[in-house]
């Protein structure tokens, strides 16, 4: 029961990393009715304030009043003014507000110059930028493209403007993930630049990063790798080491370290970003705001979490101040926060953050925005890691309709959100509901991505894991396999993907009693750890668990001793007393105590653990559960049958409360129950409470899972043996 899994889940918390990008607007002043009007000032006010913000918003409502009256709506001023006001409205977030202006100046140009006129084909694009922001691509794209075949018509397929036009519809196909579509245009793209205006110049550069992002998309590592390296060093020599776009550039570079598992070298570009990007922008800019996120995200990823959640609180309080609290960049600080708190074990503070932005997205955005429903999955995320299955399934199905409905069926979100379902069927026990989901997924993205696309991957690993669950060892297995050798071929042998499959295969080999292999691969796994990660590390830690419980399985009792002392120290020193991974710890320990029959040690620790996670859980919280069902087993093997017996029945009606009567973890506690009664001689209830397990089992998981054929088998022998205790009982650990 207390075998620690590193089973990576699809969006188990989705940490909402923000995208490092270069920012587009343009500065153009004109002499006005008043002197000098600024025709632009989105790229000065940005910088600023909520405010401020508010301020220009006020400016150019008068100003563009004025001006219109005074040259006509239809000006050149009049018309780069309209396109200015809509980018600031939707920098404030006044989505519709900026699309009914921007489709006005559309249909006003339109009429007066000729669809073909470059003012409609401007007025168009910005329109199309519009709906891209409320997560409207479909509708995006469809403007994009006419825009895109107008200007290769008029102006030729080589003029900087087509060439704009493509890049901005290859964007939005980037974000349905139409990646060969993306890419097919970002090359054309890149080659034509390369050809007409030089490696070297500014949109060339910005071409290579937009097709190494495509790349990323795609789990291309290397490759995206090799052109945000070639961006940062040219951006580097021609605009200088702390150019804006060049930051840009390392921001790039980190986070493709960042994808390969390369937390230190990503660490290492991110610090000094942010110690230009402080110096030159200053310590409240966005841009360092944003750096800072990235860097608490890599600190996450190390399973540093008090570094994380220091910067996360930091850039969060920042936004808030500066921006405003339901400003989309705070909005994105709170999850990452909350994020950070989920994985302290801080589930009051995580639900909280949570919940505020759900509601404030739903609000500003709209309840089918792409971000509203990333929010909703991760509450839902919260939900499912505190036992609250109704609630996770209650919310996973409204996002899957939706996404559906928006995205489309096969929309890498949409399988996301499928996925993260399953994960909640599986923890209810459903495992057919789960599996059919989980092979759906698989099939969709091998279709989709490809079948070596990580995602594809992460599906496979997590389909082993419900076949797994059923009992399917063989199955598991191949699938575990083919999964390790494409990641260690794709990724590398120490990418950490490729570490939680070989992890999870030496799952599947101790399920079958293979405990050399699963040794032999978990020393392996945990030896690349303590070298790339660190002793600390998270990930570290739960492999030297598993291998402490493969030596326990062995009968190593002092080698599994002494690992379990060493994770429970250094999780206390880290993580605190009641941190759930600590708790888990001295649970694992309290478990080599019960293999050597150290009943009295192991029931003080057992005690020990029940009354933390009673208090910091709640009393049925599954874990809590479990930690009295270990109890009971405690005391049953102590002979002492009435508080065993007290406590199984408690464990019991909780779980049929909380899971249900046919879940397999209450059936293995009634299981858990029927031998304590065997013990008590008292056979009637013994063969009444069999019965109802086996029967049970039979009918959920089937005839032939390994669960089911103890029962069978158990039941069986207890009758023919007429009173003798059978050797073939079941373990008592739920």
């Amino acid at each position: 029961m207390w075998l620690e899994k590193s089973n990576k889940q699809r969006d188990d918390v989705k940490r909402e990393k923000e995208a490092v990008r270069p920012a587009s607007w343009k500065s153009v002043r004109m002499r006005g009715l008043r002197g000098l009007v600024p025709i632009d000032l989105i790229h000065e006010y940005r910088v600023w304030g909520l405010h401020e913000l508010e301020q220009a918003r006020r400016e150019y409502e008068r100003e563009v009043g004025d001006i219109a009256r005074e040259f006509g709506e239809l000006h050149c001023i009049s018309l780069a003014l309209f396109r200015a006001f809509g980018n600031l409205l939707d920098e404030l977030q006044e989505f519709r507000q900026s699309e009914k202006l921007r489709i006005r100046i559309r249909e006003e140009t339109a009429k007066a110059f000729g669809i073909d006129h470059p003012s409609t084909l401007t007025s168009m694009a910005n329109l199309a930028s519009t709906f891209g922001k409320q997560g409207r691509w479909l509708e995006a794209e469809v403007l994009e493209v006419q825009i895109t075949e107008t200007r290769k018509r008029v102006l030729g397929q080589e003029h900087p403007d087509t060439l704009t036009s493509i890049a901005n519809l290859a964007s939005t196909y980037r974000n349905q993930v139409k990646l060969k579509e993306a890419e097919e245009l970002e090359v054309q793209v890149m080659e034509t630049e390369k050809r007409v205006l030089g490696l070297e110049h500014p949109s060339t550069l910005t071409s290579m990063a937009n097709l190494a992002l495509t790349f990323t998309s795609q789990g291309r590592w290397n490759d995206a790798e090799e052109l945000f390296l070639q961006v940062m060093e040219t951006r580097k020599k021609v605009l200088g080491k702390e150019h804006p776009s060049a930051l840009t550039s390392m921001a790039n570079v980190a986070s493709t370290f960042w994808n390969q598992g390369r937390w230190k070298e990503a660490e290492q570009l991110e610090v000094q970003v942010i110690q230009i990007r402080k110096r030159v922008l200053g310590q409240d800019h966005p841009d360092t705001l944003t750096s800072m996120a990235n860097l608490a995200c890599t600190f996450w990823n190390q399973g540093r979490w008090k570094e994380a959640e220091e910067l996360d609180v930091h850039v969060m309080e920042t936004e808030k101040r500066e921006l405003g609290h339901e400003h989309l960049n705070t909005l994105s600080s709170m999850a990452n926060l909350a994020s950070t708190f989920c994985y302290q074990g801080q589930w009051k503070e995580a639900m909280e953050l949570f919940l505020q932005v759900v509601e404030t997205r739903k609000r500003v955005l709209g309840k089918e925005h792409p971000d509203t429903l990333t929010s909703m999955a991760n509450l839902a995320s919260a939900y499912r890691n505190q036992g609250s299955w109704k609630e996770a399934e209650e919310l996973e199905v409204q996002v899957i309709e939706t996404e559906k409905r928006v995205l489309g069926q096969e929309h890498p979100d949409t399988l996301t959100s499928m996925a993260n379902l399953a994960s909640t069927y599986r923890n209810q026990g459903r495992w057919k509901e789960a599996e059919e989901l989980e092979l759906h997924v698989m099939e969709a993205e091998k279709r989709v991505l490809g079948e070596e696309h990580p995602d594809t991957l992460i599906s496979m690993d997590n389909l082993a894991l419900v076949i797994r669950n059923q009992g399917r060892w063989k199955e598991a297995e191949a699938l575990h396999v083919q999964v390790m050798e494409i990641r260690k071929r794709v990724l590398g042998q120490e990418h950490p993907d490729t570490l939680t499959t070989m992890v999870n295969l030496a799952s599947t080999f101790k399920n079958q009693g293979r405990w050399t292999e699963a040794e032999e691969l978990q020393v392996q796994v945990t030896e690349i750890y303590r070298r790339v990660l660190g002793y600390e590390h998270p990930s570290t830690l739960i492999s030297i668990a598993n291998l402490a419980l493969t030596f326990c399985d062995q009968e190593r009792w002092m080698e599994a001793e002494e690992l379990q002392m060493q994770v429970m120290e250094t999780r206390k020193r880290i993580l605190g007393q009641d941190h759930p991974n600590t708790l888990s710890s001295i649970a694992n320990l309290a478990f080599a105590f019960m293999k050597q029959e150290r009943w009295k040690e192991a029931e003080e620790l057992q005690v020990q653990v029940i009354e933390t996670e009673k208090r910091v859980l709640g009393e049925e919280h599954l874990d809590t559960l479990t930690s009295m069902a270990n109890l009971a087993s405690t005391y049953s093997n102590q002979g002492i049958w009435n508080e065993a017996e007290k406590l199984e029945l408690q464990v019991i009606e909780a779980k049929k409360r909380v899971l249900g009567q046919e879940h397999p973890s209450t059936l293995t506690s009634m299981a858990n129950l029927a031998m304590t009664f065997w013990n008590q001689g008292r056979w009637k209830e013994v063969e009444n409470l069999e019965l109802q397990v086996m029967e049970a089992r039979k009918r959920v998981l089937g005839l032939e899972h390994p669960d089911t054929l103890t029962s069978v088998l158990v039941h069986s022998r207890r009758r023919f043996l007429c009173g003798v205790p059978s050797q073939f009982t079941e373990a008592h650990l739920p």
